[in-house]
């Protein structure tokens, strides 16, 4: 059933529900109901036909490049849970009706990640680093909002994604892609080209702590008046850039996660939400392109990251973060990056929930006793 709006008679009423189908589909994922019928709704979101691209593909895919892992993520494998915050600055209500922007604090589940499906892999300054966040709404709804430390995708469509990764495949004799694949598929895809040259821009941080994390992906929000425009968002570091770590920490293969537990043992860590506003002319459909900079962006409030959990039963390790879990007031864009997101993250869910998990490479106790001595 849907969550319940909250009973304030006085208010104006809010607008139709946007996307409730979206929402009820991605609050499926994150309970857990592996018989959520992903394919369908990719189809009808239309980024695959049955005769080409399946979720279960994608899955395979991540499977065959990083091996199997049962009970960890086929993407994004390695992580750290966190708990905090998010207090509402009331400035985002002007653009949005979503109970989220309404000045005050809510409680917030998030995860730390790495790209990849290997739960092991060393800490390297280049890995793509995730945070996931899950905002719980005081009306019960949830916006579960996904971001890399990237300001846009390499991939312009899911199609282009799954050639990627299969161009991107370690050679058993170099352990290495193999060039002439890697090249063939740039040469398919300018797109992926001009996206690694602004990533290119923007050298990764010396960790989670410092970094600004992107969404990526373009959504919709609308305002009590029904006014909607096209946004994207980004989570900026409130503290200082850490100093460059040294080779020898670089060493340590969960130095990125060790750096982020200690930081989180002397207080915590905070990003500001920033939204930026789309024109007419600014694309919603091609998370590889940039919008201008001079785009007017809204200080929407804060994120406290306020302890760090090694992930367990009932953190952030349980969680589907669902790009399509949205509260009313957002909604997704043309961008078919955003069905497949869905499609593909539950279908992953849905299988690592039946699997045993193993321990996390990642662990909190480890870090603080080893402080200690």
């Amino acid at each position: 059933m849907e969550p319940a709006a909250p009973d304030d008679s006085s208010r104006e009423p809010d607008p139709p529900p946007i996307n409730r189908r979206a929402v009820m589909l991605g609050m499926a994922a994150v309970a857990g109901v592996a018989a959520i019928d992903v394919g369908g709704f990719a189809y009808a979101g239309g980024w695959l036909r049955p005769d080409t691209l399946t979720p279960s593909q994608f899955a395979d895919r991540f499977e065959q490049i990083a091996g199997r892992h049962d009970g960890f993520r086929r993407n994004h494998a390695k992580g750290l849970a966190a708990t905090g915050t998010f207090a509402a600055s009331g400035a985002a209500a002007e653009i949005c009706h979503a109970p989220v922007f309404a000045k005050g604090t809510i409680p917030v589940v998030a995860r730390f990640s790495l790209s990849g499906g290997l739960p092991d892999q060393p800490d390297k300054p280049a890995t793509v680093r995730g945070l996931a966040v899950q905002y719980q709404l005081p009306n019960g709804e949830q916006w579960h909002s996904p971001m890399i430390n990237t300001p846009v995708f390499v991939d312009s469509t899911p199609q282009g994604f799954y050639e990627r990764i299969l161009a991107a495949k370690p050679q058993p004799q170099t352990g290495k892609p193999d060039p002439a694949a890697m090249s063939a598929f740039l040469a398919r895809h300018p797109e992926t080209v001009a996206a690694q040259r602004i990533i290119a821009q923007q050298p990764p941080t010396s960790g989670f702590a410092d970094s600004t994390f992107w969404g990526l992906n373009a959504f919709l929000m609308t305002n009590r008046q029904g006014v909607t425009v096209p946004v994207r968002w980004m989570l900026v570091p409130r503290q200082q850039a850490a100093q460059p770590v040294s080779e020898a920490a670089t060493s340590d293969p969960n130095y990125l996660f060790d750096a982020l537990i200690e930081a989180m043992e002397r207080g915590p860590q905070a990003w500001t939400l920033k939204i930026v506003i789309g024109r007419p002319e600014d694309p919603t459909n091609d998370a590889t392109k940039p919008w201008p900079a001079d785009r007017r962006t809204i200080d929407a409030g804060t994120l406290t990251i306020e302890a760090v959990q090694t992930e367990a039963p009932g953190n952030a390790r349980d969680i589907n973060f669902d790009p399509l879990v949205l509260p009313r007031g957002i909604a997704p864009s043309d961008d078919p990056l955003l069905p497949a997101r869905s499609a593909v993250y539950a279908r992953s869910f849905a299988r690592r929930a039946a699997e045993p998990k193993q321990p996390s490479a990642v662990n909190v106790a480890t870090v603080e006793h080893r402080d200690e001595h």
